[in-house]
């Protein structure tokens, strides 16, 4: 390594450390922002006071440029750096961003600890605010966003992960069943009974299941199967997610469940209606070079990532930050919060509002930015960053049009098989 190298590498350790430095100084607020939203915890799209909780917190420090319900109610953008186009002299801004996750669970509150992750998110945005800001460099924007750009992503859980190789794409659908009602004791006959179209439907699913591809998923509950024992029950409604490791797949899984739902109302005399949520998760596109890097930083301040090939190939949950992937290049690493609970359970919800979490909780947000700036110090990791978004691109889309071929072959197939 020439001189020059060994310098430029110096620097950049130095810079780190000011950036670990300036989440230091912040740690008291930083704690308080995730103790405040863990202690409301409000259900997706409904997050009104942790969206003021955060607005809040970015109006307190100078220099964010901030934006309330930011394309959704809930949803909010704080940005720091050169408006317009680029920087000075017309040069172009490199945009990094940190996203901030902050919805809930029903009855169990922050079983997933987003209150970790918004706060994740704040400290690696203001951390690398005060770092940009001594260095006076005028060509990077910095934005902390519940929705829009992100570079950055981050999930707790009872381990740490740079990267896991199978988070899924999935479809959330509302099943409704339209019977009609009678006295189940005295003239049953004259009913058409919802429930058991529900009944039928889940067992159709449940059967299905021993001819579907190991790693698709397909799971639900029955929401309301009736009002009172002696009435045929003339509505019910079911939810189930529908979930494969490449987006490519979901429609086939789709078709699949479907035939099960309309089916069991064929059978019983119901009508059904099936309603799709506005948008299906995407898969996180994986890039090799965020994931080396964060893993370096992640190291250099003691994170112990896992080793264990059950965690790292087994299909993982899904998360909106799989579309963000798809458009610009991001990381969805997972970090330990001190506990070895499971997510989605009390003791996971008690361990993401807990003291010892918040140690875990600053080290990722360091490692995060720590990662952000071997980007912006280094144009050929930038490049490389760049070049690994562009063959993930080709490879999805190469993928995607097989698939559709496929499904076209197929279809043909199944016409003249009918003939």
């Amino acid at each position: 390594m020439c001189s020059a190298d060994r310098e430029a590498g110096t620097s950049l350790q130095q810079v780190k450390r000011l950036a670990a430095s300036c989440i230091d100084a912040a740690r008291h607020r930083l704690c308080a922002l995730s103790r405040d939203i863990w202690s409301c915890p409000e259900l997706a799209y409904e997050e009104k006071k942790s969206h003021d909780i955060l607005v809040r917190f970015f109006s307190e420090e100078k220099g964010w440029s901030i934006e309330p319900h930011y394309k959704l109610d809930t949803a909010f953008r704080a940005t720091w750096g050169p408006t317009g186009g680029g920087g000075e002299d017309g040069e172009s801004c490199l945009n990094i961003g940190f996203l901030c996750e902050y919805d809930a669970l029903p009855e169990i509150g922050h079983a997933c600890g987003h209150n970790l992750i918004a706060e994740v998110g704040a400290a690696a945005a203001i951390g690398l605010k005060g770092v940009l800001e001594s260095k006076g460099d005028p060509s990077v924007r910095v934005k902390d966003t519940a929705i829009g750009i992100e570079q950055n992503g981050e999930q707790p859980a009872a381990w740490a992960v740079f990267w896991i190789s199978v988070v899924v794409a999935t479809y959330s659908v509302t099943v409704k069943f339209y019977g009609k009602p009678s006295h189940a004791a005295a003239y049953p006959w004259q009913g058409v009974n919802a429930l058991d179209a529900a009944v039928l439907a889940y067992n159709n699913l449940s059967l299905l299941r021993q001819q579907l591809k190991p790693d698709w998923r397909l799971h639900g509950i029955i929401k309301h199967g009736g009002v009172k024992p002696n009435i045929i029950p003339a509505y019910s409604e079911m939810v189930f997610y529908l979930r494969t490791p490449k987006r490519w797949d979901l429609p086939v899984l789709r078709e699949k469940a479907e035939r099960c739902f309309r089916s069991a109302a064929c059978a019983t005399g119901c009508q059904v209606e099936l309603q799709y949520a506005a948008h299906e998760y995407h898969n996180v596109l994986p890039i090799k070079t965020l994931h080396r890097l964060y893993e370096e930083n992640g190291k250099l301040l003691g994170i112990e990532f896992t080793t264990d090939e059950e965690v790292l190939t087994t299909s993982s949950g899904s998360t909106d930050f799989g579309n963000v992937s798809q458009v610009v290049p991001g990381i969805h690493p997972y970090f330990y919060i001190g506990s070895e609970a499971l997510n989605h359970t009390e003791e996971y919800t008690a361990a993401a509002g807990s003291e010892k979490a918040q140690f875990y909780t600053l080290r990722t947000a360091k490692a995060l930015l720590m990662t952000a700036l071997d980007l912006i110090f280094s144009p050929e990791l930038l490049k490389q960053v760049k070049e690994d978004f562009a063959l993930a691109k080709r490879s999805e889309e190469r993928q995607l049009r097989r698939r559709e071929q496929g499904r076209e072959s197929n279809s043909v197939h199944c016409s003249g098989a009918s003939q």
